[in-house]
């Protein structure tokens, strides 16, 4: 299927690892050019060469899509370096597991600031870029937990509902722009935020050993899902053969989402 993506302009948030690289990648396998951005230097320089690698413009700069002039400053050189902007992923967040009992007030500050304040603020930037290109799409990485609540991720649980509520109300805003806004929400993908999880929950377990049970528990189709299974579909969101798509919320997660 051709995506009819070619020279078409990407930002991705949360693009040096996991989820973010491997949507950075299929973007520029289906020939758009795009712009990554993460906090740590050396791993964002990693991420870029190798997607420079694979062919495309990959343009990448060092941001917190929690800071305001760094996300400002990162759209600026994005922009400027792609020529516009047709395509905003709005992919950053981070695994912050923990109950209404453990965690704290900072906890919840810091989860809506990575999760829903980095969409609002990075969806403000893009519009207008959006608006002046004649349309585009916005795509909200976000989790089933926000429509399936999980008190042991309760502030994922709490802030993705957000997130959600966010997608449908600009997806209504925008539409007379004609800029979409999907929402896609990932149960248990293979991504480094994982890591941590392992580690705070059954550290004596290899790491193929807890994904295993977590999944087998937890997941109908008894795995863990990959990045790759996740990106093909934010590629399409992106793409004009999904022209008539907004204000949707589609899930991929084995199946874990149990509503209707």
């Amino acid at each position: 299927m051709d995506l009819q993506l070619h020279g078409r302009r990407a930002v991705v948030t949360g693009g040096s690892k996991g989820l973010g690289a491997e949507i950075a990648r299929e973007l520029l396998r289906e020939g758009a050019q795009v712009a990554i951005c993460a906090r740590h230097q050396d791993e964002l320089e990693t991420a870029a060469e190798e997607l420079r690698a694979g062919g495309g413009k990959v343009v990448a700069q060092v941001a917190d899509m929690t800071k305001s002039a760094d996300v400002e400053q990162f759209f600026a050189v994005s922009i400027a370096e792609l020529g516009g902007l047709d395509i905003l992923v709005n992919n950053a967040g981070r695994a912050h597991p923990g109950t209404f009992a453990t965690l704290t007030d900072q906890d919840f500050q810091e989860d809506l600031e990575v999760k829903l304040f980095s969409q609002i603020r990075c969806s403000r930037a893009a519009v207008p870029h959006l608006r002046q290109a004649g349309g585009g799409a916005i795509i909200n990485i976000n989790a089933i937990y926000g429509r399936q609540p999980d008190p042991n991720f309760f502030a994922t649980t709490v802030d993705r509902a957000a997130c959600l509520a966010f997608t449908k109300a600009l997806a209504m805003e925008v539409a007379k722009d004609r800029i979409l806004v999907n929402s896609v929400n990932i149960g248990f993908v293979r991504t480094p935020q994982w890591e941590n999880i392992h580690q705070r929950r059954a550290p004596q377990l290899s790491r193929e050993e807890f994904l295993s049970q977590t999944a087998s528990s937890e997941v109908p189709l008894g795995r863990f899902g990959e990045p790759e299974e996740v990106s093909g579909l934010v590629a399409f969101l992106a793409s004009s053969r999904a022209s008539y798509i907004t204000g949707a919320s589609i899930d991929v997660s084995g199946g874990m989402g149990r509503y209707i």
